[in-house]
């Protein structure tokens, strides 16, 4: 036996074999570990995954099948199935202190209260689906009259809503898990799959979804007051045409009242905004904004009442001049309307015969719009040397009409698609509302569908053009904003453009000759809502002496220009931000006008853009 520095070589081949064999038992245990506690839980969590998803495709099939009982079925098999998944997942949690483990454990509790809550409104639902047209194989709702169903519903919305205590209380601790997960810390695409911004959008509905159940509870609990369940309520319909536009949308065209007690629904009169102001004795001389750019108005009319940006305030201004009118009815709340709304539910439920007439949502090319605009405007404003009859109450006739063929068709049917158009309106400022109780006057504020200009702690931007002419310009104007925002000794320095373009030709409008005054040169007063103590610099493209003052919690810089047909025109507004708002940590709301559908917006901070593309509601802005 040979030795080598006091060793021998069975000693060292014992040695060899002995780490071997640790190293082994090493590899062997960490292969256990990641087989036990790795591998296995994820095929188990991917197994009951695969099982929960086709239980959710069955759910969701129950649901168009206008089964309450199956819907019951395969929601109780859905959550024996989540419970199933979500005791899977929780193999997993032991690495929760791995940021993606954390964030998949909380959708995993964000799912299981939504469970909850989707188990809580099946069983508010159950004892009255028939009632509400929800359960297969019942007649009685179906062969009711439209308003024998809306009267059954608004009886029964009471016992509906019992639940919705908890079903918010669920929804709001679902969102505030969702609301911890980050997406920056996934990539954006693993292969062809979008991840980033599927996570994105999840955190969005969820937000959106929380607003409404959490944000909304108050109103939804007086939803059988305000359809009238124990005492009549009186509500005031503005329609608001938006191709001639005001600041809460457009001018104010006609209006309706209806009163609804036990939901059954009667029209009390309709009429042109025009008789309102004609049943005025005096009116009172007419404010600066309107004595400056409305050509030849020196009195102020209802008509004209809607200038402020802000609804509540224009709401103010209306009733200043209302409680003058012979024709004031006292009411319990305002809801106004503009065009899109007629457009959607002519698209949703088809064409629509009211009086002998038509309307239509599908294009019309005498006008490049929908059919049902062009109509109302043929009825309404061209002059004819005959009297039309029922001029000025065909708009309230044509909503009366679409009201009650939503309701002539079964819930399963449209009142789904018709509630998600009429959210969607409400988000998007086509749909204002208004009312005297002040909790529920509290609820709509909080959800934004008041018309309301906000308080917002970072950089603002609202702008508000107001059309002071008889044309219907802005059915044929398109604007394009570009936002600007460079820090350059240490403060903020701001550049706003909006580009306006009207490529249609002029309209006839002589009178004389019966022509339809749509498209014509459009005078145009302009607001820029900035945050308050911003400093003007320059404001290029005003035809008129240039204001900066302040309203509404904001500094304004107002001008006026004029956009012709077949033409264009360009303002540009340079300011600095007041000290406190700085690049870093850089957020702007952008809020948009009511009445607008869409317009093209370009937002760059620092030469980086942070958005480019259509947009048609609120947005906030940042870099992050």
């Amino acid at each position: 036996m040979i030795k080598k520095f006091g060793f021998t070589e069975k000693s060292t081949d014992m040695k060899k074999n002995k780490r071997l064999k640790v190293v082994s038992a090493v590899i062997i245990l960490f292969l256990l570990v990641g087989y036990l506690f790795i591998w296995r839980p994820i095929s188990k969590i991917k197994t009951q995954g695969n099982v929960l998803m086709g239980s959710a495709k069955e759910l969701k099939d129950a649901f168009s099948k206008n089964d309450i009982d199956l819907v019951k079925s395969k929601l109780n098999d859905f959550s024996g199935k989540y419970k199933n998944f979500q005791s899977a997942s929780k193999s997993v949690y032991w690495a929760a202190f791995i940021p993606h483990v954390a964030d998949f454990k909380r959708g995993v509790e964000a799912g299981a209260y939504m469970v909850s809550a989707g188990t809580s409104a099946v069983a508010a639902i159950e004892p009255y689906a028939d009632l509400i047209g929800f359960k297969k194989g019942e007649t009685s709702f179906a062969e009711r009259s439209a308003e024998d169903r809306l009267q059954t519903a608004v009886l029964t919305l009471d016992k509906l809503l019992s639940k919705i205590d908890p079903i918010s209380a669920d929804i709001k601790a679902a969102e505030e898990l969702i609301e911890q997960i980050n997406p920056d810390r996934y990539p954006k695409k693993l292969g062809k799959t979008v991840v980033r911004d599927n996570i994105i959008n999840v955190k969005e509905q969820f937000k959106g979804m929380s607003s409404l159940f959490v944000d909304a509870k108050p109103l939804i609990k007086k939803l059988p007051d305000i359809l009238g369940a124990d005492e009549e309520q009186t509500y005031l319909v503005l329609f608001q045409n938006d191709k001639e536009r005001r600041a809460t949308g457009g001018f104010l065209t006609f209006y309706t009242v209806f009163k609804v007690k036990q939901g059954k629904l009667v029209i009390d009169r309709s009429d042109d905004i025009y008789s309102l102001d004609e049943n005025i004795a005096v009116h009172p001389a007419a404010p600066r904004e309107i004595l400056t750019y409305h050509k030849n108005v020196t009195r102020f009319y209802i008509r004209d009442s809607n200038y402020s940006p802000d609804f509540v305030e224009s709401v103010k201004l209306f009733e200043s001049l209302y409680e003058k009118s012979g024709s004031k009815v006292a009411y319990d709340g305002i809801i106004a309307l503009d065009s899109k709304i007629l457009v959607d539910m002519l698209t949703i439920f088809g064409d629509t015969e009211v009086g002998g007439l038509v309307f239509s949502a599908k294009t019309d090319q005498r006008c490049d719009c929908p059919q049902v605009i062009y109509q109302l405007f043929d009825i309404v404003d061209r002059p004819v040397g005959y009297i039309k009859e029922n001029r000025k109450g065909i708009l309230g006739d044509l909503m009366y009409a679409l009201f009650y063929r939503a309701l002539g068709f079964s819930p399963s049917r449209y009142w789904g698609t018709l509630a998600q158009t009429m959210y969607k309106n409400m988000q998007e400022k086509h749909i204002l509302l208004n009312f005297k109780d002040e909790e529920i006057q509290k609820s709509v504020e909080k959800l934004n569908f008041a018309g309301r200009i906000n308080d917002y702690k970072g950089d603002y931007l609202h702008i508000n053009n107001v059309n002071f002419a008889g044309a219907k310009s802005n059915l044929f104007v398109s604007e394009a904003i570009v936002s600007k925002s460079d820090e350059k000794s240490g403060k903020v320095e701001r550049e706003v453009t909006v580009n306006y373009r009207n490529p249609y030709p002029h309209s006839d409008c002589n009178l004389e000759r019966g022509g339809l005054c749509l498209n014509a040169t459009l005078r145009n007063w302009v607001r820029v809502y900035v945050p308050k103590g911003s400093k003007l610099v320059e404001f290029q493209g005003s035809s008129k002496k240039v204001q900066t003052y302040d309203d509404l919690g904001k500094t304004v810089f107002e001008g006026y220009l004029e956009v012709p047909t077949e033409g264009k025109a360009t303002i540009v507004v340079k300011y600095t931000l007041p000290d406190a708002l700085k690049a870093k940590d850089y957020s702007l709301l952008f809020e948009k006008q009511a009445g607008v559908e869409s317009q093209e917006i370009d937002v760059k901070l620092n030469g980086k853009t942070l958005y480019k593309g259509p947009i048609t509601a609120d947005h906030v802005f940042n870099d992050l």
